[in-house]
């Protein structure tokens, strides 16, 4: 099983500068490679301050030139935001940049507040019809002229430039859920993300069991990968209450998603008052001590026993997802037990 990292600069306030989160983000990838993670992943969301990342693409390309050796994952591209002559010029630069490290994930969105803003209000539900179209245009623009006649977009005659560097070309992620999602990921021949949130292991189970079922209706394609993404943070054994500060920093994180995407008052100036606690009291999932057995929170040997358990079903990559509304401080200590005493255990 390989590790990669999934980091974003979130702001909580205005006591931090986005020049230092910025510096941050970089340091966190600089560990992460010297520790043996295989990729960063940088996503994409707009006018969010606890989640900053307008772009992958100019982050990504910064890091390249930071590094030698992680591979440098835009996870995930949303799709009805971009055309895909942008998305494969792009994506083709990055992979030039870093000579040959890019990776792509794509996605069809989930904030309304994202949609109402940039894609005129369509529902972001509809966003699926948008991902469907642009995976297999994109592939197609990276091998050489193409002509486009959607239901979503329309173009004459054109191409990627510059071209990939991979051949015959980058690794491509899909984000999947439900069954539909993960046939068509597996069909297109791309590798598949999931994301269990605040569900335990069996949901883990329950979405390699849908990745499985999606590769036996598809033994035409070569066997994909998939990574599941999970809130992570190890702390020392010797601190038997190490866990409380990450879960309750997580379950500010889910609070603020909450208000994000239940999207019935406006942020001010970017931020957005987290949910109150008493929305949740009748929701166990969100109590820190719920997300303290959901999450991957806690001592290098329990987190080594849970990701042995990843392993067994067959997960090909774990990636350590950063948020937490914690500090930078804190998040270097628990990436560095993770280094040090967690990915031994897997070599």
């Amino acid at each position: 099983m390989r590790f990669s990292l999934f980091v974003h600069m979130e702001r909580w306030d205005e006591s931090v500068t986005h020049r230092q989160l910025f510096e941050n983000l970089a340091e966190l990838t600089v560990m992460a490679e010297a520790g043996g993670f295989e990729t960063v992943w940088i996503g994409e969301h707009h006018a969010m301050e606890y989640t900053i990342a307008p772009s992958p693409m100019p982050l990504l390309a910064y890091l390249a030139g930071q590094t030698s050796t992680i591979r440098l994952g835009a996870g995930t591209i949303i799709a009805p935001f971009w055309n895909p002559i942008r998305v494969a010029g792009e994506c083709a630069l990055l992979d030039v940049i870093s000579n040959g490290r890019m990776e792509v994930g794509l996605a069809r969105g989930a904030y309304q507040f994202e949609f109402d803003r940039l894609a005129g209000g369509l529902p972001a539900g509809d966003g699926g019809k948008h991902l469907r179209e642009l995976v297999p245009a994109v592939r197609e623009l990276w091998k050489g002229d193409y002509a486009h006649d959607g239901e979503i977009w329309q173009f004459p005659t054109s191409t990627s430039v510059p071209k990939p560097v991979q051949k015959p070309m980058p690794p491509m992620w899909v984000a999947a859920r439900d069954p539909a999602s993960h046939d068509f990921a597996v069909a297109q021949g791309c590798n598949v993300m999931v994301t269990p949130l605040m569900k335990g292991d069996e949901e883990v189970a329950d979405l390699k069991g849908k990745f499985d079922t999606a590769v036996a209706n598809h033994p035409e394609v070569p066997q994909p990968e998939i990574m599941v993404l999970r809130h992570t943070y190890v702390h020392p054994a010797d601190d038997p209450e190490g866990w409380r500060p990450a879960a309750e920093g997580i379950q500010k994180f889910y609070r603020t998603f909450d208000a994000w995407f239940g999207n019935k008052t406006d942020p001010v100036n970017g931020f957005h008052e987290p949910s109150p606690e008493s929305k949740f009291a009748e929701r166990p999932e969100f109590s820190p001590e719920s997300l303290h057995k959901t999450a991957m929170i806690g001592t290098p040997e329990e987190v080594i026993d849970r990701l042995r358990y990843y392993e067994e079903l067959g997960i090909t990559e774990f990636s350590f997802w950063t948020d937490n509304t914690l500090s930078h401080e804190e998040k270097r200590k628990s990436l560095e037990l993770f280094i040090n005493e967690v990915i031994p255990a897997f070599r």
